[in-house]
């Protein structure tokens, strides 16, 4: 299928669009960007200068995703959600002068396969959110999310694992090294290394 583009979206020429991927009104991609096919890039997303985003993502109205951001296949962005790249943001140098290119380092974030944030979240910079984790509406995350992972608040805490298909996924047995949990809607098992837990 071809690549769809809204007459208001302003998509560079050097950034790569994978075919089946519509991209809507007032959406800017950046040059040297990377999105897979079969993506939806909603009203208003911007997407900086060579991020990359994989295969069927889908970005909500408003999605903001900013250098040094690397998005996997089949992850979902809600509404309003604030990829950050810079930990230490300043406007100025500390001898006044306005910051460029290279008064800053960027640092990298990645969102793994098919995980998933909720609308209003930010995530801070040089975090990982783990192979079908959730982050809930609102959350700030700080810290790595485990695979399977469902954080929640500010700053962002684990609060329990999902199933791949969403839902919260329930204990069925806890051993030395980790636990056994079932999806009370489909009924998937999983098995999480208690190591993994990287947030609290």
């Amino acid at each position: 299928m071809p690549v769809t583009i809204h007459p208001t979206a302003d998509v560079s020429p050097q950034a790569k669009i994978g075919e089946g991927t519509r991209i809507w009104h007032q959406a800017q991609v950046r040059e040297g960007a990377r999105i897979g096919r079969d993506c939806v890039i909603g009203k208003n997303v911007y997407i900086d200068r060579d991020v990359t985003i994989g295969n069927q993502v889908k970005l909500q109205n408003n999605v903001s995703v900013y250098h040094g951001v690397q998005i996997e296949d089949g992850v979902f962005v809600g509404p309003h959600v604030c990829f950050t790249n810079d930990k230490w943001p300043r406007a100025i140098n500390p001898d006044g002068s306005l910051k460029g290119d290279a008064d800053w380092k960027v640092s990298e974030t990645c969102v793994r396969y098919g995980a998933s944030i909720g609308a209003g979240a930010v995530i801070l910079p040089g975090v990982t959110i783990g192979r079908f984790a959730m982050v809930a509406a609102g959350a700030v995350v700080t810290r790595d999310v485990p695979d399977h992972g469902l954080a929640m608040g500010v700053p962002a805490r684990l609060n329990g694992f999902v199933c791949t298909c969403g839902h919260v996924a329930h204990e069925l047995e806890r051993l030395s090294d980790h636990i056994i949990l079932v999806c009370p809607a489909c009924g998937e098992r999983l098995s999480i290394s208690l190591q993994e837990k990287s947030i609290p």
